[in-house]
């Protein structure tokens, strides 16, 4: 099978890049705790923020428990080719896009997960969402990566392309 030039060929095999964990910010009620947690009403170092921390550590521990739970365990994973939603402990592909179908990420902050330092990732082909990665930390970091990602394979596909190009016009 020859590739279509501006394409990347599938020799070129795909590579892990990184696994990002979602973080309480990617459920409703981790959210809530991160909204009252930043609220910064107090004297230095004792806020109310900080007490509300405290008070929901217990209720934190079972939602960061429940993110690992077998059943509902997920990550992201970034390749060379594709981002990808694992889930469970055996990290089976749940859902992905490839690196080539999306052409923005846009990184919306919820209420209450700027207190996680997280985000969710919403990745969009002429303004529809095509993927969501929730509660991802420093999600700006991660959508750079994708990014340049995205522009090293494209580069990758054009000079393949003009490769083929050049091979065809001379008969090989």
């Amino acid at each position: 099978m020859q590739p279509i030039a501006g394409e990347t060929p599938p020799e070129l095999g795909e590579a892990p890049v990184m696994t990002v964990w979602p973080t309480l910010g990617a459920l409703r009620l981790g959210r809530w705790i991160g909204r009252y947690a930043a609220i910064g009403w107090g004297w230095g170092p004792l806020t109310v923020g900080a007490v509300f921390a405290l008070a929901t550590i217990p209720l934190s521990l079972a939602l960061f428990c429940w993110l690992f739970a077998p059943v509902v365990c997920r990550r992201y994973a970034l390749t060379t080719r594709r981002v990808i939603v694992r889930r469970g402990l055996a990290a089976l592909e749940d859902h992905w896009i490839s690196m080539e179908d999306f052409d923005e990420i846009a990184v919306e902050v919820l209420p209450g997960q700027q207190w996680f330092r997280s985000g969710d990732l919403s990745f969009r082909r002429g303004g529809e969402e095509l993927l969501r990665l929730a509660g991802v930390r420093r999600p700006e970091v991660v959508r750079r990566a994708c990014l340049k990602i995205q522009t090293a394979l494209l580069a990758v596909g054009k000079a393949v392309g003009k490769q083929l190009a050049v091979a065809a016009a001379n008969g090989d």
